[in-house]
């Protein structure tokens, strides 16, 4: 069990399938310039950041051997994540609000990933994000015809629509995706579950979830905090609901504090990386 599904008003442990690690391996190696940069966080960062991990090793059953954070994905795909989006809302969505949808998740996911560009042999200096699949209950909630997109109807799970089973990397650990129509290009690896009338967030190596209508109204937002907060769990970032390391206290992961990622967000972030690399080889 590890702390990767929550609320913003409440915390709350669910179980997560613990996969073997098959299809994660080392990445191809960094171009030339990427990665360079040592562990080396400002000075009046070290102690929170220590305090951080060490409360990680403490409250997380075992951080070391979970095997499908964020990290995990990237690797597994060689630098790039795909999505489902999980419309769990009875509105009508045109091909303009798709197409933003879409827009507003890869350019809100960038602000992380561009957290690690040069860090500590991290070796990608992009990570596309693409949205492969919808999820809905009718068809006809979604206006338009093109086939830019699989679209998945009242294939129902945790009472919402989801993208096929079969294509979803928290359901297939191996891949290959041999029971996925398409195959791996057509697989997901995380979802974007829009719930109307959903207060708060969540998130874990399944995705991020959040109210359609919070999503729908900060397309064009700077940040879009809810979500940039629960893609952090995603990576395994931790809430701090009941204690605040020494020295900081306004922090995106510090639900309710900062509306956008800070410093100690992003070093948080690298530390995560500093202590899981070696499982890709570097």
């Amino acid at each position: 069990m590890i702390r990767l599904w929550k609320n913003v008003l409440l915390t709350f442990l669910v179980g997560v399938l613990v996969a073997t690690g098959a299809g994660v391996g080392r990445a191809a190696p960094p171009p030339s310039g990427i990665g360079t940069l040592a562990w080396n966080p400002p000075a009046n960062l070290v102690t929170p950041l220590n305090q951080v991990w060490s409360h990680v090793e403490s409250t997380y059953g075992d951080p070391y051997g979970f095997r499908n954070y964020g990290w995990d994905q990237v690797f597994a795909n060689g630098g790039y994540l795909n999505f489902c989006v999980r419309w769990d809302s009875s509105a009508k969505v045109t091909a303009a609000q798709r197409d933003r949808i879409h827009a507003t998740l890869a350019r809100q996911y960038k602000k992380w990933m561009d957290t690690m560009v040069g860090q500590d042999n991290w070796p990608y200096a992009t990570v596309p994000i693409k949205v492969v699949g919808w999820a809905v209950r009718d068809r006809a909630q979604l206006q338009w015809t093109d086939n830019s997109v699989d679209v998945y109807v009242n294939n129902i799970r945790e009472n919402a629509p989801q993208c096929a089973e079969p294509c979803g990397r928290y359901f297939v650990r191996t891949g290959s995706y041999p029971n996925c129509p398409g195959g791996v290009t057509h697989h997901y690896d995380q979802s974007l579950w829009l719930t109307s009338g959903f207060g708060g967030g969540a998130g874990g190596d399944w995705g991020q979830r959040m109210g359609s209508e919070y999503f729908l109204n900060n397309l064009d937002a700077t940040d879009v905090t809810i979500f940039l907060h629960e893609v952090g769990h995603t990576f395994g970032l931790d809430d701090f609901y009941d204690w605040t390391p020494s020295g900081v206290s306004n922090f995106i992961m510090l639900a309710g504090s900062s509306p956008s990622i800070t410093e100690f967000d992003k070093w948080m972030l690298r530390d995560w990386w500093r202590h899981l690399k070696n499982r890709y080889g570097f």
